[in-house]
């Protein structure tokens, strides 16, 4: 980037790690799409959530393949079993779920008498989340430390989490009854909301072209990662992807615009800017670039911002507030990269 703030058009210079963080993105990539048919931007937006640090809540109709393209991805990590770690697990989210079913508890043992604490189903690298909305507040809240602290806390006693701790959580939306829609600070802590749309017809014929073999082992003989991997990745992307200072205002700018229009009763928080740079950055990557692009605002806002702000009543699509906003940011970054 120059003097002036303009955009860098082409190469910025890769760092000898980011080769390496693109194969592993690449190699993500290709095994979740040999598992999940006909979601190649759903496949591509989970992903960029994983090595972004973030966590994703998706949104459809039951059957639509939520909980496997969750499990495909706990599929592709080679993890090698470390205490109470796991590498992928379920947890289905009922009225009657407790906050230890999900943390763990203390357990009294009669040969030490001590209690001792034995670790629930949320200590793993990858967890399901299935049907997030129709468990008690408690255990939202339960969840909602572990999203954002890394961490549990039972029986006043603190209980860290992996460094790599990703979840993907799931709701109906028809699901009216016997749910409880989530807080706003908890709907905050997802990076994206997903809502996942009927197939194409093409990819649906597919999808029953492989019965009887399972989906899962559509990607058996696919190469797995590691979590060294996935967490060297991470790094090397918020070091070695470029974001210039206009990109920077330009989120700014957009956060500000949707906050001040008369539509929109509650914004973009400020720490949904923060999460969004590391997405972009990822989404950078996945395309082939060192650098920040418009593009890539343009496609990320949406799924940012969608389910943070709240609009006035009659408000339909809350995409064409964003796109209102967003316009006028993405001119002027246009004009700065054409002006290089």
């Amino acid at each position: 980037m120059d003097t002036q703030g303009t955009i860098p058009t082409g190469s910025i210079g890769k760092p000898a790690g980011l080769a390496e963080a693109q194969k592993t993105l690449t190699t993500l990539t290709a095994r979740t799409r040999a598992v999940i048919v006909g979601r190649d931007d759903v496949i591509e937006l989970v992903l960029i959530a994983l090595v972004a640090d973030g966590h994703v809540l998706l949104e459809d109709y039951p059957g639509s393949g939520k909980t496997t393209l969750a499990r495909s991805l706990g599929d592709s990590l080679r993890v090698v079993a470390s205490g109470p770690i796991a590498a992928f697990r379920r947890i289905q989210f009922t009225p009657d779920l407790l906050p230890s079913d999900v943390t763990g508890s203390s357990v009294f043992e009669l040969d030490g008498n001590r209690f001792t604490f034995r670790p629930g189903p949320i200590f793993a690298h990858i967890v399901l989340a299935d049907e997030i909305n129709r468990t008690s507040p408690k255990v939202q809240s339960a969840m909602l430390e572990a999203m954002a602290e890394k961490q549990v806390t039972v029986d006043n006693e603190t209980h860290k989490l992996d460094e790599l701790f990703f979840v993907i959580a799931t709701q109906n939306p028809l699901d009216v009854m016997g749910t409880y829609p989530l807080p706003s600070p908890q709907l905050d802590r997802f990076l994206f909301k997903i809502e996942m749309k009927h197939i194409a017809r093409d990819a649906e014929l597919e999808v029953l072209t492989h019965y009887p073999k399972p989906s899962l082992q559509m990607g058996d003989t696919m190469p797995k990662v590691s979590r060294e991997e996935l967490i060297h990745t991470r790094r090397v992307i918020r070091e070695g992807v470029h974001i210039a200072p206009a990109i920077r205002e330009a989120l700014v700018d957009l956060a500000r615009a949707l906050r001040s229009d008369e539509r929109v009763l509650q914004g973009a928080s400020t720490r949904s800017l923060v999460l969004m740079l590391p997405a972009l950055q990822a989404r950078a990557l996945m395309q082939g670039r060192d650098y920040v692009s418009p593009d890539d605002i343009e496609r990320l806002a949406p799924h940012v911002f969608g389910h943070r702000i709240e609009c006035t009543p009659g408000v339909v699509d809350k995409n064409e507030v964003i796109a209102a906003s967003l316009r006028p940011c993405l001119e002027r970054l246009s004009k700065l990269s054409l002006s290089r």
